[in-house]
C-alpha cells in the first residue's frame, strides 16, 4: 500500500526549491561585472552597456535623433541614449512599469497593447518622424514556453506594427527577440521591411538567456 499523503510536506519542498533559486540567482546578479560596472558609473541597470554594445557596432545614433524607447523600465537604455546624444534630439519613453523621470527623457506610463496608450504616445511625437526603434519589451514570464512565447511575439508584433507606422525611411529598428516558435517567421518580416536585419548577442547579455537582437537597418519605402 502507498504511503498515505501527507500535503503539509509539499510546499515546504516547493518552497525550499524556490528559495535556493532565488539565492542563486540573487548571487549571480550581484557577482556580474556589468552590474558592478553599472553601479559604479550610475546607471540604472547593466542593460545599458547590450545597448551600447549594438549601437556603437553600428554607429545608429546621429545628433538631433528621434529615439523610442518601448519597454524603458528601469530606465537604463533611455539613460544611455540621452547621455549619448547629449543635448540634441528627442527620446521618448513608454513602459507598463513605473520609471523614475530622467532629465531630456519624456517618459509615458502606459501599456503597449492599448490603443488609449498608443494615441498618447503618437501624440507626443506631434508629428515627428521617429529615426531610432528600440524595443526591450518582455511579458511576464510563467515559465511555460507554450505561454510565454506566444505573449513575446505578441509584443514584438506590436513593436514592428510601430515601426512601421512612425519610423521614417532609412530609419532603424533593434528589438530583442526570444529565439522559439515564431521567431524565424518574424525576422523573415523583418526582411521584407528592411534593406539588412542581422541578430546579434550582446556580450552582457547572459549566455544562459534565450535572449537575442535583432537589428534591422533601413527601412523601405516600400516594402517587398
Amino acid at each position: 500500500m502507498a504511503a498515505p499523503h501527507d500535503p503539509s510536506r509539499a510546499p515546504r519542498a516547493r518552497m525550499a526549491t524556490r528559495s535556493k533559486s532565488s539565492q542563486r540567482w540573487l548571487k549571480e546578479h550581484f557577482s556580474d561585472p556589468f552590474v558592478k560596472k553599472a553601479k559604479a558609473e550610475g546607471l540604472r541597470s547593466r542593460a545599458a552597456y547590450k545597448l551600447e554594445e549594438l549601437v556603437e557596432r553600428d554607429r545608429l545614433l546621429r545628433p538631433g535623433m528621434v529615439v523610442v524607447d518601448l519597454g524603458a523600465a528601469p530606465g537604463g537604455w533611455s539613460q544611455w541614449v540621452r547621455q549619448a546624444l547629449g543635448d540634441s534630439g528627442r527620446v521618448i519613453a513608454l513602459d507598463i512599469l513605473e520609471m523614475p523621470s530622467l532629465a531630456g527623457v519624456d517618459f509615458l506610463h502606459g501599456d503597449f497593447r492599448e490603443d488609449e496608450v498608443l494615441s498618447q504616445l503618437v501624440a507626443m511625437l506631434g508629428g515627428q518622424p521617429v529615426d531610432l526603434v528600440l524595443s526591450d519589451m518582455a511579458p511576464n514570464k510563467s515559465g511555460v514556453d507554450a505561454v510565454d512565447m506566444p505573449r513575446a511575439m505578441y509584443l514584438s508584433e506590436l513593436a514592428m506594427d510601430f515601426a512601421d507606422q512612425h519610423l521614417r525611411p532609412g530609419g532603424n529598428f533593434l528589438i530583442k527577440l526570444f529565439q522559439g516558435v515564431g521567431f524565424d517567421d518574424y525576422v523573415k518580416e523583418l526582411r521584407r521591411r528592411y534593406d539588412k536585419v542581422v541578430i546579434r548577442k550582446p556580450e552582457a547579455s547572459r549566455k544562459r538567456s534565450p535572449e537575442v537582437y535583432a537589428l534591422a537597418l533601413a527601412k523601405r519605402a516600400v516594402m517587398k
